[in-house]
């Protein structure tokens, strides 16, 4: 054990006139410590001199005179020991007494706690580098490369009438993912978002590419679902009218939280992040996707060069990122049913002061909903083929949980029930959609489209549900008139049987009658022969 630093703490350290150790004095008597070090028990010694375990070359060599020491052991928080404390020498000229001890015990602890949270700190310290380095990483790989956005810079934006961003209606399955981004570059700038911002177009492309290459590529929750649900926003701001009701950051800020609302989804729900015991479940306690879509999405916007609202005040940047917020959140339906009854009577109140935050952030929230589940209003042949991708994923998710959980999937994740797709997608509309599109109808009559469609593929799976369920009874009624045939065939086949049975048994009780009438005969015979021998 080495001793890096002594401390004087008898009368004259300060005006250097007492006597005073050194460092060779400390480095030789080394053994009392080591022992204390070893054993964890304090030593007490009154006359050093007298001690065998003290080395009294220390004090010739140093000129200092030891008369009593005080040793004492420091320990951690897990009772391991980290150092020792040594006194030399009380002040009195007496030895060190029991109230020294504790007293001295006291300061050990004191010490151990201070050594413990050093320790942490520079842990700390060390971990909060090598996340600063991990992040700076991450952000390179995760933000778009210069190539990448030159190329985007480099095409010809088309006309939002060219995309028909404005319908609703709108099919992205024919757009490429460059067209998907051009397009979305249209959205915003038939906003101004670039003015009203005060970012740059090469900014805003880089963003939007980062975004996409964030995605993962899963079946349905990847950057075509969230460029439907910023498309689905759009429309319902401009070609809906309800643009009317918010500030032009709110406007920005709820297309960014489309876009960024389902960042890294890795094609499993929050309940399978907490049946796991996943790390995102254990990092977040209610909402888990939606805080680490949220969390990604800052990520990304303090990466180089993607920060597309650096041109705000700060007290703008601050609100915006609260309603980006709030916005994402919005999307977990655990909080749309808590939030669907408020959101009605709102609707249906006839003095409804859209200036008070409450009320607007309400709205938002239902907006939100309505926006990412909006596939359910699109024209039936795009419907059927995202309801097939909504499927699969979900059954791929019902797979894990039987083979690797062991545990039986819901219905609706539960591919040995994929022929119940349409009663499962009526109950889906009739339980979420349905009502939030009747209200949004109900408040803005320029959002009828979005309750029509719904009603349609209501009426379209239904159709498909009858159809399944009239195929079935059929089964069941070809089963049950099969099952009556082979219970009438096997009645017949018994009843033969029976009658044969019968025809046997008799004839076996006339032969067996003969058998005996034969030997009756015999011996009336037999009789009649002795009498006459007789």
């Amino acid at each position: 054990m080495i001793f890096s630093k002594a401390f004087d703490l008898h009368p004259g350290v300060v005006d250097k006139t007492g006597p005073k150790t050194s460092e060779t004095h400390w480095s030789m008597n080394t053994g009392i410590a080591a022992l204390v070090a070893g054993s964890g028990k304090a030593v007490n010694i009154p006359d050093a001199n007298a001690d065998s375990r003290f080395n009294p070359e220390a004090d010739v060599e140093s000129g200092f005179k030891t008369n009593s020491i005080l040793c004492m052991p420091i320990f951690d928080t897990q009772d391991k020991i980290v150092g020792v404390a040594q006194l030399l020498n009380k002040n009195n000229g007496k030895p060190f007494t029991e109230g020294d001890e504790n007293l001295f015990e006291a300061f050990a602890i004191f010490c151990g706690l201070g050594i413990h949270n050093v320790l942490m700190y520079e842990r700390a310290c060390k971990l909060l580098a090598k996340q600063t380095v991990a992040m700076e990483v991450l952000s390179y790989h995760a933000s778009a490369q210069p190539a990448e956005t030159d190329k985007i810079m480099s095409l010809e934006t088309p006309s939002a009438d060219h995309f028909k961003l404005y319908t609703f209606e709108f099919n992205d399955l024919e757009l490429t993912d460059d067209e998907t981004v051009l397009a979305s570059i249209r959205m915003m700038l038939e906003l101004d978002f670039l003015n009203a911002v005060h970012t740059k177009r090469e900014t805003l492309c880089r963003w939007l590419l980062s975004v996409k290459k964030n995605y993962r590529p899963v079946i349905y929750h990847n950057w075509r679902h969230a460029f439907n649900v910023a498309q689905s926003m759009f429309t319902m701001l401009t070609t809906g009218n309800m643009r009317k009701f918010f500030s032009d950051l709110e406007v920005f800020a709820l297309l960014v939280a489309c876009y960024c609302h389902d960042l890294d989804h890795r094609g499993t729900n929050n309940a399978f992040q907490t049946k796991t015991e996943s790390p995102l479940a254990q990092l977040y306690g209610t909402s888990t996707m939606e805080h680490h879509h949220f969390d990604h999405c800052i990520m990304i916007l303090n990466s180089e060069g993607n920060n597309i609202f650096e041109g705000l005040s700060s007290d703008d940047y601050r609100f915006t990122i609260k309603i980006l917020e709030h916005a994402i959140l919005s999307t977990d339906l655990a909080l749309y049913f808590q939030k669907r009854g408020s959101f009605e009577k709102m609707v249906h109140s006839n003095a409804v002061n859209w200036s008070q935050d409450s009320n607007r952030e309400l709205l938002r929230a239902m907006m939100m909903t309505a926006c990412d589940v909006a596939a359910i209003t699109k024209p039936w042949e795009i419907q059927r083929q995202v309801a097939e991708l909504v499927a699969s994923e979900f059954f791929e998710q019902g797979d894990m949980e039987r083979y690797q959980l062991h545990s039986e999937p819901i219905p609706m994740m539960d591919r040995k029930k994929k022929d119940e797709l349409p009663k499962m997608q009526v109950g889906f509309i009739d339980f979420i959609c349905m009502p939030v599109y009747k209200l949004f109808y109900d408040l803005e009559p320029c959002l009828k489209p979005l309750y029509d469609g719904c009603v349609d593929n209501k009426n379209n799976w239904q159709a498909l549900a009858d159809k399944s369920n009239e195929k079935e009874m059929k089964e069941l009624r070809t089963t049950s008139t099969n099952k009556d045939k082979n219970e009438a065939n096997n009645n017949k086949r018994n009843s033969a049987t029976h009658k044969v049975n019968e025809l046997i048994t008799s004839e076996r009780k006339i032969s067996e009658t003969k058998d005996l009438t034969s030997r009756a005969n015999n011996n009336r015979d037999k009789k009649s022969k002795t009498c006459c021998i007789l």
